[in-house]
């Protein structure tokens, strides 16, 4: 196998392998039921029982060839990647969903073509309790011909299908170049459901700890101190400035480089990069960042922000 995806409500759950045309339904009813019966088939070789198959499975539906992952929608049909048809399949869930679709269960409706080499998929808000059904996005791992190529290195490729129709209706309407690796899980979530800071609650944020950090650098407060061979730098940074300009510490000394963004404008990101201590930070407004390394390496090094914005 090489997917198990559990409906959201949690009554089935789908298994799919690469070498099976079928999409195994489990159900999780019967599971409980197996495990109390102890209706196993044997153990595997750690002693852990194996449930018997034909007690478990609700059924069977044959998608296509190489079925991996399965998304859910509203309408209680279900929504199979499939790596060698390069297609993504939709079928009907049976028991309680047959009447949300009206068709006949554990069958195969549709599939349409996607480019290509899909391994993952994901509905809109498929893994939640209340699925959307409006839109699903396949992962396709090749892209081949969608796109002009920048060279041997093409981008992977994610597709956008409509799936509010019924039957053959599922268009690919959308075709978006991901220049990342194989793209794998993820979840979409309406936007609205979101409520994302544009800025920092506080200018000294630390993001890790989810509070004002007492040790970010204020304005009027920037400068260096010294204790021993330990150094600590607290500097402010704005449009074009950091404060203070210079610093000079000695070799041997173990630096700790302390900086707040002091900006309160939305998108206002700052960098900072000491490229010869492989110091590269990006620092958003409000933000508080730290930086630590030891002056090991006598020379004259420039820091400079990485974000152009003046």
């Amino acid at each position: 196998p090489h997917g198990a995806d559990v409906r959201p409500d949690g009554k089935f759950v789908v298994v799919s392998g690469k070498l099976d045309p079928h999409v195994t339904v489990y159900s999780a009813e019967k599971i409980r039921k197996a495990m109390a019966g102890k209706k196993y088939s044997g153990s595997d070789e750690y002693g852990v029982p194996i449930l018997d198959f034909d007690s478990v499975k609700e059924a069977q539906a044959e998608v296509g060839l190489g079925p991996l992952h399965t998304q859910f929608d509203d309408k209680g049909q279900a929504y199979t990647s499939l790596f060698l048809d390069s297609a993504v399949a939709r079928w009907t869930l049976g028991g309680d969903f047959t009447k949300l679709h009206g068709q006949q269960p554990w069958t195969m409706v549709h599939k349409t073509p996607v480019q290509y080499n899909i391994g993952h998929l994901v509905a809109a808000e498929g893994d939640s309790v209340s699925p959307d059904g409006r839109y699903l996005v396949s992962m396709s791992k090749w892209s081949v011909d969608r796109f002009f190529p920048p060279g041997p290195l093409l981008p992977q490729n994610f597709q956008l299908l409509d799936i509010s129709g019924s039957g053959a209706d599922m268009p690919v309407i959308y075709d978006a170049p991901i220049g990342v690796g194989e793209p794998h899980y993820a979840v979409m979530i309406k936007a609205d459901k979101l409520k994302p800071w544009t800025v920092y609650p506080e200018v000294g944020w630390n993001p890790h700890t989810q509070m004002l950090d007492p040790a970010s650098p204020r304005r009027g407060h920037e400068g260096v101190v010294r204790e021993g061979n330990k150094v600590t730098i607290n500097m402010t940074a704005i449009r074009s400035h950091f404060t203070p300009e210079h610093v000079e510490v000695q070799e041997g000394d173990h630096a700790t480089w302390r900086i707040t963004n002091l900006e309160t404008s939305i998108d206002a990101t700052h960098g900072f990069c000491i490229g010869g201590y492989n110091i590269n930070l990006s620092i958003e407004p409000g933000e508080y960042a730290e930086a630590t390394f030891t002056a090991d390496k006598p020379g004259t090094y420039p820091y400079y922000c990485t974000q152009l914005c003046s």
